[in-house]
């Protein structure tokens, strides 16, 4: 899979042809946060399933300032004609597939990121791109990296919880326990002291009880000022509430 790259290390560069033009990738990153996801072929039906889930969820990541490319082993005209195909499925819910797919047919790139998958080869018997996933800060360091195999498809929601989580404990003194979603709950990181973090966030911080004695657990709301967002299934609960009251109202008249 070549040698890969660490978190924290400077993301590797590249020059290449794209299915909206030509692409610098330092130069395109231009200070922002990006995310490079790498598809095992064009003409693939879980491939097509993601991208277009990608298109739909573009005003998602511009929202979070987050720039987005895909990447395939294909050239750039393969990738146009297949466009083609992603906007007409349900998966991108008529929306355009604007972003940029890299093309890569001498795997020059797949092999600087470490994404070929050796048990994955094309009918000429050359090893395809993984389903990779680099989250990018505005560093050009890698932030995240996740790499799933060709018969899982990716869940691009769980992609942008993580990305709330990264951008949010980039500037604050946080850490996001499991699960979490933005507004809910944070960890205070272990590296304050009790005095240090009273001193930083104004809502204070709950320790939590444990056996041990030890108050490793600190909770403390969502720096960023964000609310947590309400589950659906509690709205679905809540407008059905507030359906079964105003019948009950309108049978008290």
């Amino acid at each position: 899979m070549g040698h890969g790259i660490n978190l924290g290390e400077l993301v590797p560069d590249f020059d290449a042809q794209t299915s909206t033009g030509p692409i610098s990738w330092h130069k395109w990153i231009a200070g922002s946060w990006a995310i490079l996801c790498s598809h095992p072929a064009d003409f693939t039906p879980v491939c097509t399933t993601e991208l277009g889930a990608l298109a739909k969820l573009m005003p998602e990541f511009e929202t979070r300032g987050v720039k987005v490319a895909a990447l395939s082993c294909n050239d750039e005209q393969m990738h146009k004609d297949w466009i083609k195909d992603i906007e007409a499925t349900d998966f991108s819910k008529g929306c355009k597939v604007d972003y940029p797919i890299i093309a890569d047919p001498k795997r020059e790139i797949a092999t600087k990121y470490g994404m070929l998958d050796p048990e994955e080869k094309n009918a000429a018997g050359l090893p395809m791109t993984c389903r990779a996933v680099f989250v990018i800060g505005p560093d050009k360091t890698l932030k995240l990296s996740i790499l799933y195999p060709a018969t899982t498809g990716r869940q691009f929601e769980e992609i942008l919880r993580v990305i709330d989580s990264l951008q949010l404990t980039a500037k604050h003194s946080v850490a996001t326990p499991c699960n979490w979603t933005s507004g809910q709950k944070c960890m205070v990181v272990p590296s304050l002291t009790d005095e240090q973090a009273n001193a930083k966030f104004a809502c204070g911080f709950k320790k939590i009880d444990v056996p041990s004695g030890k108050g490793y657990i600190r909770l403390t709301d969502d720096p960023s000022g964000s609310k947590p967002k309400l589950p659906l299934g509690n709205v679905i609960w809540a407008l059905g509430g507030a359906v079964v009251a105003g019948v009950a109202t309108c049978l008290a008249k």
